[in-house]
């Protein structure tokens, strides 16, 4: 049984492990990567799926960005353990996420992600079509969808981070460690 909860600090270091392993070193040279950086995400918005042995296998966290000149949330990373992939998990994610930035009257979601996938919930490249990301980004990945009609209607502009700055991080002899690995890669 699987069970999706809010995250909890214990789950971060599982969930740093759980990113490396679906998308590798090189994601943290997304354009997305640079909107998210140094911010934490929006509350009550950042999500853990737990196995029936305690172990974390997927995650997914929406961010506040500015859409424009109008608020909006970046949704991502969604990651699921490769061992769980294909089970639907990606989708309970999904959908808890997105229902609860609708319960918190969030009015649009953007992300950057592959179409075909992210269409069964709404996004669409339309949404977006006036958005730009701040670095290197392909058109066809950047995906809106409105949680409350009308909510892109005319956005433009470049997606930018609003959300509340990150605690800065003690720099232990680990988190120095693990930085300096990160940028040899």
């Amino acid at each position: 049984m699987i069970q999706i909860r809010d995250e909890i600090a214990s789950d971060i270091g599982a969930r740093e492990c759980l990113l490396d392993a679906c998308f590798g070193q090189n994601r943290w040279a997304k354009t997305s990567v640079r909107l998210r950086e140094g911010r934490r995400p929006a509350d009550d918005l950042s999500f853990s799926a737990e196995g029936a042995d305690s172990r974390l296998v997927g995650t997914v966290r929406l961010w506040h960005v500015g859409a424009g000149d109008r608020p909006a949330l970046l949704l991502g990373p969604l990651a699921v353990d490769p061992t769980m992939q294909g089970c639907g998990l990606g989708t309970r994610l999904m959908r808890v996420a997105l229902g609860q930035a609708r319960v918190l009257g969030h009015a649009a979601v953007l992300l950057v992600g592959d179409a075909p996938y992210y269409a069964r919930f709404g996004f669409s490249p339309a949404r977006a079509a006036g958005l730009f990301m701040p670095g290197p980004f392909e058109r066809a990945r950047l995906l809106g969808l409105e949680l409350v009609a009308g909510a892109l209607d005319g956005a433009g502009g470049i997606l930018h981070p609003t959300g509340a700055l990150a605690p800065i991080p003690s720099l232990g002899a680990d988190t120095v460690a693990a930085e300096a690995r990160r940028q040899a890669a």
